[in-house]
């Protein structure tokens, strides 16, 4: 594996080695050593597995309390995954980070706690599996709006399909923070 340590304080890239052959291909996508060695987290206490059509754009959401890191990655189709820095105390603060992740790439991206997530599906659909540091707490669930002008995230695809929930999140200014 290859990490590619980004400017935002504990987000990593991971690109994977690929082995080909004829019977198709063999890559590993965690190793707790390795993972440790480059101050990743070694525990995942929860899988989730998303499936989009072509346009829906899914997030901002983090959990204020119970905050999770995600390791993140498109097992089919395409996605453009999105964070932003929720931590008052970086330097990165209220700024986003945006990565292609696709079925073809293999990319992975590890998103640490302190952090909203989203993507958009960029193919004609995708499915998007992430690796959670802690379980999901509904009460604790927030989300921003994908299209804050004060974040200026430049979203790659125009008119996104967004569920109700997250047409209703709310602006940086307005959400609740991490220290």
């Amino acid at each position: 594996m290859n990490f590619i340590i980004t400017e935002f304080a504990g987000m990593i890239v991971i690109e994977p080695r690929v082995l080909t052959d004829a019977r198709g291909i063999f890559m590993e996508t965690f190793h707790r050593d390795k993972f440790v060695e480059v101050g990743l987290p070694a525990e995942f206490p929860q899988d989730n597995h998303s499936y989009s059509v072509a346009k829906v754009l899914r997030g901002l959401h983090y959990q204020i309390e119970h905050s999770q890191g995600k390791l993140v990655r498109a097992i089919r189709g395409e996605v453009y995954d999105v964070a932003v820095d929720l931590r008052r105390s970086s330097a990165m603060f209220g700024k986003w980070f945006g990565i292609v992740l696709s079925a073809e790439n293999k990319k992975q991206i590890y998103i640490p706690p302190g952090f909203a997530h989203g993507f958009c599906v960029l193919s004609d659909d995708a499915e998007v599996v992430y690796k959670c540091t802690d379980v999901y707490y509904p009460q604790h669930e927030r989300t921003i709006a994908w299209n804050d002008p004060e974040i200026g995230i430049d979203w790659p695809i125009d008119d996104p399909v967004v569920n109700a929930k997250d047409q209703a999140g709310v602006s940086l200014s307005d959400a609740d923070l991490f220290a």
